[in-house]
């Protein structure tokens, strides 16, 4: 009986404090909408706030306790709050431009992230080592710079507008995706190899290792997208039930994910790819009823995952557990703070400007070209540190949340004072910045945000704003280079016409897409074939 009790106490508790979080998301939205014309603020930075003044009632109720009401789990992150996020960002991504600046992106997102980790590695061992306050190797230090190189520009993202900066929101959006997938793999490599001992050996073994991981990913996303747009090509589960169609794509996606967690592969690189796959073919496979059902499902899951992780983060950094630890030496934690935020600061300069630099040597139209002024925005966008960091420090430094060595917990609280910093400071400051290098222009939507042949043709909040997937495959023809000379030259140009010549040849009468008219009986279409 009192075990029945015990449990029945432990089941209200829970739904107590799920009854509390879910009323939090609805006053974070609403507080959110009331301050979307704000200067400085945004949903993210609400959300923040709003957890953070949860987390001081929490604990005063409870005397000190306890400040949160759920208990951190990177497994949670992981697999069930990051998945909707990362697949949104590929089904919505503005294809043309993602690919267009696609050599752009990767330099940013897997070269700058890598002279990233390994300035904020070096600086770590070398500072750090000398500030004797915890028993760490070189591999944790490694995992460190890894923890650290994790950006997150969903502040940045909130203010540009895809229609009056596309080349800059391209670049911000596609590295941030990147750099995620990157820092994690990257984490991940370090955690499964001996780094007490390093060789030339063992430095090459770690670089195919990522290479492999990089490139595995990303094909598993592509298989499991087509094979979800041939399935639903020939089956046509509209004819019965057009939920059908919505829960496959939805699942196929998610089985995707969970496949390259399976495979230890990168779950983020996996998912995205197989977003912009299904965009690509599969969405324009379904019923149009289906078609508006995912824009919206995908969308709102993806923000409601989002607040969720802001809203959380904000109430676990006053976790009474961790900051005991350091309540005694409370400078080393301020000093470790300061030092990680000056070397996230310099990797962040290290790479920008150099790779810009080296990115419009290789560009001859001016329009193409990043400017100063949007650089500086780049390398803001990158400063903040979010819930990639957040999970991964959990990862490396806690067990299941907690912890019991005092370099450990200084290194979560020097975590989430960073993203606390980070994201309220910079995040704050991000509107007048942008506001400032870039005054706002008349703001007109056009043809291609309001093409309803588009999954991106909703405004989504916080990941992307109206973007219009498929129009490279609907826009001018481009000239076809006559020598080797032209396709030097024009190489993305020439890339995108042999894509197009390759995809409608072969691809899109096997899996489907934009164009496809889907021959079955009870289809939506089968009037118009008469």
């Amino acid at each position: 009986m009192g075990l029945m009790e015990l449990t029945t106490t432990s089941d209200r508790a829970s739904i107590v404090s799920i009854n509390l979080f879910v009323a939090l998301l609805c006053g974070c939205i609403v507080i959110g909408h009331l301050l979307e014309d704000n200067r400085w603020m945004n949903e993210s930075i609400t959300a923040l706030i709003i957890g953070l003044c949860t987390g001081v009632v929490i604990l005063l109720l409870s005397k000190g306790r306890s400040s949160h009401l759920l208990v951190f789990s990177e497994d949670l992150f992981f697999i069930y709050l990051l998945p909707p996020i990362i697949f949104n960002a590929g089904f919505q991504v503005k294809k043309k431009q993602f690919f267009r600046n696609f050599i752009t992106i990767m330099l940013f997102g897997a070269v700058g992230t890598l002279v990233s980790w390994a300035i904020i590695s070096l600086g770590a061992t070398q500072i750090f080592s000398r500030m004797d306050f915890g028993d760490f190797d070189i591999g944790d230090y490694l995992a460190i710079g890894a923890i650290f190189a994790a950006t997150d520009s969903v502040c940045t993202l909130q203010v540009l507008h895809q229609d009056e900066t596309p080349l800059l929101y391209s670049l911000v959006f596609g590295e941030g995706v990147v750099n995620d997938a990157t820092s994690v793999v990257l984490f991940n490599a370090i955690q499964g190899f001996d780094m007490s001992n390093i060789d030339p050996k063992i430095a090459l073994h770690f670089i195919g290792n990522f290479l492999y991981l990089f490139f595995t990913s990303t094909v598993l996303g592509v298989i499991a997208g087509l094979l979800c747009a041939y399935i639903i090509k020939k089956l046509y589960f509209g004819r019965h039930s057009t939920d059908r169609e919505v829960a496959l794509m939805m699942l196929m996606a998610y089985l995707s994910y969970m496949l390259a967690e399976l495979l230890d592969l990168s779950g983020i690189l996996t998912v995205f790819f197989c977003g912009i796959v299904m965009s690509h073919y599969t969405w324009h496979n379904v019923t149009e009823s289906s078609r508006i059902t995912t824009k919206h499902t995908f969308a709102t899951l993806s923000f409601v995952a989002e607040i969720f992780i802001f809203l959380y983060v904000g109430m676990d950094a006053l976790d009474i557990e961790k900051w005991r630890f350091i309540s005694d030496s409370p400078g080393t934690s301020v000093a470790v703070s300061s030092i990680l935020l000056g070397l996230v600061l310099l990797g962040r300069a290290a790479f920008v400007f150099p790779l810009s630099f080296l990115s419009n040597l290789a560009k001859k139209s001016t329009s193409d070209k990043i400017s100063f002024k949007q650089q500086v925005i780049i390398c803001w966008a990158g400063l903040i540190r979010g819930a990639v960091s957040m999970a991964l420090a959990y990862n490396k430094f806690t067990s299941l949340g907690h912890t019991n060595l005092r370099g450990n917990a200084i290194m979560i609280t020097s975590t989430i004072t960073l993203v606390l910093f980070s994201t309220v400071v910079f995040g704050l400051l991000t509107k007048p910045l942008i506001r400032l290098l870039l005054p706002p222009l008349k703001h007109a939507t056009s043809a291609a945000s309001s093409d309803p042949n588009s999954p991106n043709s909703l405004g989504v909040p916080l990941i992307s704003h109206s973007q219009d997937s498929d129009s490279f495959l609907s826009g001018h023809d481009i000239p076809r280079p006559s020598s080797i000379r032209m396709l030097l030259t024009t190489p993305t140009h020439t890339v995108h016409r042999l894509w197009r010549k390759f995809d409608d040849r072969f691809m899109r009468p096997v899996f489907g897409g934009r164009g496809f008219v889907p021959v079955v009986p009870g289809s939506p279409t089968e009037g118009n074939l008469s």
